[in-house]
């Protein structure tokens, strides 16, 4: 494969080592990027953020300046809540209720979130569902494209529809899993689908980078949320995250913030990557 020609981006220069900042032209920025409210005026799409990761995240955004919109299953009472919080950090949330399993129903979330706010800054694709099964034999073709529609087609258009309103300096972030690094004997379905998230996230950051589009995802290990409580016998969830480097599950809390660092301006170089809050897994990723 041939290799592009490189375009001249500043001026032909050389220095003796090791070489004075003074002399570069232009000179590095060095202006530090923190901020109190590294999200403000922002309006931030989290699918699934009425709980568990997602809400810790909305909650962070909302924290950091951003309005939300969640669209979620069934869980109202959870995604009330969460509403309820976000207002009293001083910001907006738009509730969405159905299934992001049908394409319908994506478009209509666009939809509702320009209506409400007039524009999309970040979008974050982390509603997710998965069920435990001990062989491939177990899955039926019905759970199969249950599970797909649920954790990839969901992310696929719901990215789809929201492009005509995202702009250079839009952030796009998917939820991946430790599981589409080293899969998961009992997770066949749902690793299958978090594979296709990570493959998804590297295809389009290419894409999207000559816009300045920046497409990342965060990759969790077990982190303690709904989902878990919800899909594995009463001693799994006793054990679950303790076999772990560092001998526990996760926090949404501290998942939240990998999600902050990729939406924000602080990882404005940052494109095609995954962060990885496991616990110490090393996945090579």
């Amino acid at each position: 494969m041939q290799k592009e020609a490189k375009t001249k981006v500043r001026p032909p220069q050389k220095q003796p080592k090791p070489g004075l900042e003074q002399k570069m032209t232009p000179k590095p920025d060095s202006t530090p990027v923190s901020s109190s409210l590294k999200l403000e005026n922002k309006v931030a799409i989290i699918s699934g953020g009425d709980s568990g990761i997602g809400k810790a995240t909305a909650l962070l955004f909302a924290s950091e300046g951003a309005d939300i919109v969640i669209p979620y299953l069934s869980e109202t009472v959870d995604a009330k809540q969460t509403k309820k919080e976000i207002e009293e950090l001083g910001h907006q949330c738009l509730l969405i209720k159905g299934d992001l399993g049908k394409e319908n129903h994506c478009q209509k979330v666009i939809d509702k979130a320009i209506s409400k706010f007039g524009k999309i800054d970040i979008l974050i694709n982390n509603a997710a569902n998965h069920w435990e099964a001990a062989s491939l034999e177990e899955i039926s073709t019905e759970q199969l494209m249950t599970t797909f529609h649920s954790n990839f087609f969901s992310l696929f258009w719901l990215t789809k529809f929201s492009m005509k309103h995202l702009k250079k300096g839009s952030s796009i972030i998917n939820t991946t899993s430790v599981t589409a690094y080293r899969g998961s004997d009992h997770l066949l379905d749902y690793a299958a689908t978090k594979g296709a998230v990570l493959s998804f996230t590297r295809s389009l950051s290419s894409n999207l980078a000559e816009k300045g589009i920046r497409v990342n995802a965060v990759a969790p290990g077990p982190i303690w949320t709904p989902l878990i409580a919800s899909t594995f016998s009463k001693k799994q969830v006793s054990e679950f995250g303790s076999d772990t480097p560092m001998k526990r599950a996760g926090e949404p809390n501290e998942v939240a913030t990998c999600f902050l660092f990729l939406a924000s301006e602080d990882s404005s170089y940052i494109t095609g990557q995954v962060l990885h809050p496991n616990g110490g897994e090393i996945v090579n990723g």
